[in-house]
């Protein structure tokens, strides 16, 4: 497994947290950062939280990303 396989990982990783809607799949399950108190964010679950809207918040630099990726995929194959 080379760098770029891992960095591949990584874009899909990060677009996968990207597309998860916080009403229709994480406020089932609790998982926002409404119901997180200030103390709680240092927590695994909140810190998970934390990274999730990170991503969500990111989704322009993740497209520009995910069309460099494609391009390149192209072109070297």
């Amino acid at each position: 497994m080379g760098l770029w396989t891992l960095l591949e990982a990584c874009l899909l990783f990060a677009n996968a947290m990207a597309i998860l809607n916080e009403d229709r799949f994480l406020a089932r399950r609790g998982w926002t950062l409404a119901e997180i108190p200030g103390s709680g964010r240092n927590s695994l679950k909140g810190q998970i939280i934390g990274l999730i809207h990170a991503c969500q918040f990111f989704r322009l630099p993740l497209i520009i990303l995910n069309i460099i990726v494609i391009v390149l995929k192209l072109f070297t194959g």
